[in-house]
């Protein structure tokens, strides 16, 4: 369960450095160049996401169950994660309605993701480690929001209602693909299983 509380602490932190610590972030662009950062942020995410998945794999292990959720619950969380998949590649196109609408669709998914995964899972590893994604997606969320108010982020403009289409689409086939075989062959859980 260390490995798991550590990895967490590490890549989120790594992920809220805008966040907590603006100064240290621009003095590091300073010192090290925009590419130079770019490079440092992507090898601590990359390193941190390898000890969080690798602290969740053995904390799986050993750790107890903090609550047994209905088995009603995994049909919401398979539903939730259609809506986090579309979510996810809509951040990843030029931005259509769904991107427009709801701001941050990266953010919105991985609170949605974050929340599916709590409502179907009640292992101790499972809860702690969602409750943190979801703990971070609200914090960036109030941060990006208060951005915004200061006129340091612009939002990006809508493009086309076409790609809405492709993130509806596209969305959906991950999310099969994932439900199908994905998950298991990753995770080791079917989520068809219940």
């Amino acid at each position: 369960m260390t490995l798991l509380i550590v990895g967490i602490i590490l890549f989120l932190g790594v992920h809220l450095v805008r966040v907590v610590s603006p100064g240290f972030r621009r003095s590091m662009i300073a010192s090290l160049g925009e590419k130079g950062w770019r490079a440092a942020y992507s090898i601590a995410s990359l390193a941190t996401l390898i000890l969080l998945i690798y602290g969740f794999g053995q904390a799986r292990q050993v750790t107890g169950i903090l609550y047994s959720p209905p088995v009603w619950t995994a049909h919401i969380a398979i539903t939730l994660m259609l809506i986090a998949m579309i979510c996810l590649v809509a951040s990843l196109l030029p931005a259509g309605h769904i991107a427009t609408r709801t701001k941050h669709p990266m953010v919105l998914s991985v609170k949605v993701w974050a929340l599916a995964h709590l409502l179907a899972n009640g292992e101790t590893s499972s809860v702690l480690l969602f409750t943190a994604f979801l703990a971070w997606g609200v914090i960036v969320r109030i941060s990006l929001k208060r951005r915004e108010r200061a006129g340091e982020i612009t939002l990006r403009p809508f493009v086309s209602a076409k790609y809405d289409l492709y993130a509806v689409v596209i969305g959906i086939v991950a999310w099969a693909l994932i439900i199908w075989k994905l998950h298991e062959w990753l995770i080791g859980v079917s989520p068809l299983v219940v």
